[in-house]
């Protein structure tokens, strides 16, 4: 109904943002994502989901419109409100859940707050393939600023490896030390190849 709100930002807290729009102020409940990137000048512009229950209409606003995608799917999922699935997008960055979900690591999702067992497990089953089908994966990274990842992976494509496995090694290897060089992660992974 309310596919974005571009004004003058009046309030804002890690939680909640109220935004100006032509005289009316709207209050807009934002994850920790979103707040951490929300721009230094005062003219912003969310995209939305307005939440209509028989007691409250709820907006949630997104810098990102994939955020506020990965939200909307995340409600489509039994046992998730929106409450939760803001928590989500607090707790972990929007690719890390992704990842999460597509991989399969009911660890991860049963991480944040407020999500048990059975729900993570649930949350998977249920999004697994649209994940899959939506997002290259190939673009979603964990660590998407280390370079020494992408040049390692590189050198061992040129080596004649192949890029799916190859990344899945590395991404172990990186998240196990995110400080390794490109020379120490190459040659472990040579050894997991």
């Amino acid at each position: 109904m309310i596919a974005h709100i571009q004004g003058k930002l009046v309030e804002k807290t890690p939680t909640e943002v109220v935004i100006d729009c032509g005289g009316v102020g709207y209050h807009i409940n934002i994850s920790l994502h979103t707040y951490s990137l929300l721009p230094a000048t005062d003219q912003i512009k969310l995209f939305t989901y307005l939440q209509v229950k028989e007691d409250a209409h709820t907006l949630f606003g997104f810098v990102e419109k994939s955020e506020r995608e990965i939200f909307k799917m995340l409600l489509s999922v039994s046992g998730i409100g929106a409450s939760i699935a803001r928590t989500m997008l607090s707790s972990l960055e929007p690719k890390q859940i992704i990842r999460a979900i597509a991989a399969g690591d009911v660890a991860t999702v049963q991480s944040i707050k407020g999500i048990g067992a059975k729900t993570a497990q649930r949350a998977i089953l249920d999004l697994k393939d649209k994940v899959l089908k939506l997002y290259d994966l190939d673009e979603v990274s964990i660590f998407p600023n280390n370079t020494n990842k992408d040049e390692a992976l590189s050198a061992l494509e040129v080596l004649g490896f192949n890029k799916k496995l190859a990344e899945k090694v590395v991404d172990k290897i990186v998240e196990n030390d995110a400080e390794a060089t490109v020379e120490s992660i190459i040659k472990q992974a040579l050894k997991n190849l």
